[in-house]
C-alpha cells in the first residue's frame, strides 16, 4: 500500500524580530525545515540556501537504502553551498543553519537532522520526538546533570553545538523511520518548543487539519511571548489523495528571497540593518546572540588568509635558510679523488641543492694511509670547526709519515769476526767483542711516531 502526505507549512517572523531567518519546504516526497543564525552574518541567507539545495530531493524514485545516501549527499552539498557564499562575501563568516528533513517514499521515512529544530510524530495520541537536539542543555540532559523540565527553562537553552555552517565536519544524524496511515508529522523551528510545552503541542496536534494545526501552534508560541521566528510544517500520512494536492509549499526566508526575483541567495534586508533592532530595542536581550558559539563576522577574510599564508611561507623560508646557513659553518675531512681534502658543509645529498664544497685540498695521498685511517677518511671525519679539521689532517699526515719511515728503514745486521787458529795447535781464548751494527736507526721523535701508532698499524699502506 502506497501512502501520501497531506501537508501545510507556515512561518511567522514573531513579535520581536524584524527579519525571518527560518525557511521551510513541504512537498509530496520531502518535508524540510532550516533555521538560520548568525545575526549580522545573515542567517536568512544560510537557511534559504540550505532549503534551495536540499529541496531537489522532492521527487519520486528515491527509496529504501538510497534515501540515506541521498539525504547525506544533499546536506553535504548544502554545506558546500554555504562555504561558497562565505567565500563570496566574508561578511557572512559565522552564519549557519539547522537542517531537519523527512524524505518520504510512500512506505517509510528517512530523517536527516543537524541542529536544534525538531521533528515529531503523533501516533495513536502519543507525541514522540524523532530528532535529537544538538544543544548544550541537551548534552546536560544526556549526562543526567539536569532534567528535561530544567532544560526547558535553562538560561543557555539557545546555545547550539552543531549546525550546517560550511565547515567540513557538518555531518547530520541519519535514521530510517517506519510510517503508517494516521501518523501526523511535525517539523518546527526552536521558536515553538523553546516556549511551548510538549503537552500543549500534543493537544494541538491531536485535532484539526494540517492547515489549522500550524496556525494553532504558531499562535501558542506568540502568546507565550516567543521572541524568535516560528515555523511549522504539519503533514498527515493518508491512504487517499491528499487535500493539499501535490503542489509544494515554500515559506519563510526562502520564499521571501525567491519572490525577490534575483534568482540568487541574497538577503532582502541589508546585512547589519537588523543588528540593533532584533531584540525589540536597545534595552532588550536577544537570545539569538548566543546561538552556535557566537563568532563575530570576520572582515577582510581574504586578506587575513593571505597574511597567514605569507607568515607560513616566511617561517618555511626562514627555517630553510637558517638550516642551510648552519650547514655552511660545518667542516669535515674526506677524500677528493686520490687526495685528502677539507670540506665545508655537511655530507648530505638533497636533490638540486649542494650542501658541501671543497675548502682546502691537501697533498696527503689517501693510499699512503693505513687501512683503518683510510676507511675513516673515505667515510668522512666530522670536525667541530676549521681548526679541528686541520688538526685531523695533521694527525693523518703524521700517521702517513710514520708508516713511510717504517717502510723505508732496513733492519739492523751483525758481521762476525773470523777466528784464526793458533800456531801451536792449542786453543787460544779470545775475549768476545760486541757485534758491530752496520744499520743506521733513525731517531724517534713525536713528529715521526704519532700517538697510538704501532708497527702493526701500517698495514695496507701502498
Amino acid at each position: 500500500m502506497t501512502l501520501s502526505l497531506d501537508y501545510a507549512a507556515l512561518s511567522d517572523v514573531g513579535r520581536v524580530r524584524r527579519n525571518n531567518e527560518d525557511s521551510a519546504y513541504a512537498g509530496p516526497h520531502l518535508l524540510l525545515l532550516a533555521d538560520g543564525m548568525g545575526g549580522a552574518a545573515a542567517g536568512e541567507v544560510a537557511s534559504a540556501a540550505a532549503v534551495q539545495v536540499i529541496r531537489r530531493l522532492d521527487k519520486p524514485g528515491i527509496s529504501g537504502a538510497d534515501m540515506m545516501e541521498a539525504l547525506a549527499g544533499a546536506v553535504h552539498r548544502a554545506n558546500e553551498r554555504l562555504s561558497e557564499l562565505v567565500e563570496e562575501d566574508p561578511e557572512r563568516e559565522g552564519m549557519g543553519s539547522t537542517v531537519t528533513a523527512l524524505l518520504f517514499d510512500g512506505q517509510q521515512l528517512g530523517l536527516a537532522h543537524l541542529g536544534d529544530s525538531r521533528a515529531y510524530r503523533m501516533r495513536d495520541g502519543h507525541l514522540e520526538q524523532l530528532s535529537h537536539d544538538h544543544t548544550f542543555v541537551q548534552s546536560l540532559v544526556d549526562e543526567g546533570r539536569i532534567s528535561k523540565e530544567e532544560a526547558f527553562t535553562h538560561p543557555h537553552r539557545n546555545l547550539i553545538l552543531r549546525v550546517l555552517d560550511g565547515r567540513p565536519d557538518s555531518d547530520p544524524d541519519l535514521e530510517m523511520l517506519d510510517v503508517q496511515a494516521g501518523d501526523r508529522l511535525l517539523l518546527c523551528s526552536d521558536g515553538l518548543p523553546d516556549y511551548v510545552s510538549d503537552q500543549v503541542i500534543a493537544t494541538s496536534m491531536s485535532d484539526g487539519t494540517p492547515d489549522s494545526v500550524v496556525v494553532d501552534l504558531i499562535t501558542h508560541a506568540l502568546e507565550a511571548n516567543s521572541n524568535d521566528n516560528v515555523t511549522c510544517i504539519v503533514a498527515d500520512v493518508v491512504e487517499t489523495a491528499p487535500a493539499s494536492g501535490d503542489q509544494p509549499q515554500l515559506v519563510g526566508a526562502a520564499a521571501e528571497l525567491a519572490q525577490g526575483g534575483t534568482g540568487r541567495t541574497e538577503p532582502t534586508i541589508p546585512v547589519g540593518v537588523h543588528g540593533d533592532g532584533e531584540g525589540g530595542g536597545s534595552g532588550h536581550f536577544d537570545p539569538e546572540e548566543l546561538r552556535y558559539a557566537p563568532r563575530p563576522p570576520k572582515r577582510f577574510l581574504w586578506l587575513r588568509r593571505l597574511a597567514a599564508l605569507v607568515v607560513v611561507l616566511g617561517l618555511i623560508v626562514g627555517g630553510g635558510w637558517f638550516a642551510y646557513s648552519w650547514t655552511q659553518n660545518q667542516y669535515y675531512v674526506g677524500t677528493n679523488g686520490d687526495y685528502v681534502a677539507i670540506f665545508k658543509g655537511v655530507d648530505e645529498q638533497i636533490p638540486g641543492l649542494n650542501l658541501s664544497n671543497i675548502y682546502e685540498m691537501q697533498t696527503l695521498q689517501v693510499d699512503k694511509l693505513p687501512t683503518y685511517s683510510r676507511e675513516q677518511v673515505e667515510g668522512t671525519i666530522q670536525a667541530d670547526n676549521l681548526s679541528g679539521a686541520r688538526t685531523i689532517v695533521t694527525e693523518l699526515q703524521r700517521t702517513a709519515d710514520a708508516c713511510a719511515a717504517k717502510k723505508t728503514t732496513p733492519r739492523p745486521t751483525t758481521t762476525p769476526k773470523p777466528s784464526t787458529p793458533p800456531a801451536s795447535g792449542k786453543p787460544v781464548s779470545t775475549p768476545a767483542k760486541p757485534p758491530t751494527s752496520t744499520a743506521t736507526v733513525a731517531p724517534s721523535s713525536p713528529a715521526s711516531t704519532p700517538s697510538g701508532t704501532s708497527p702493526d698499524d701500517c698495514d695496507g699502506v701502498r
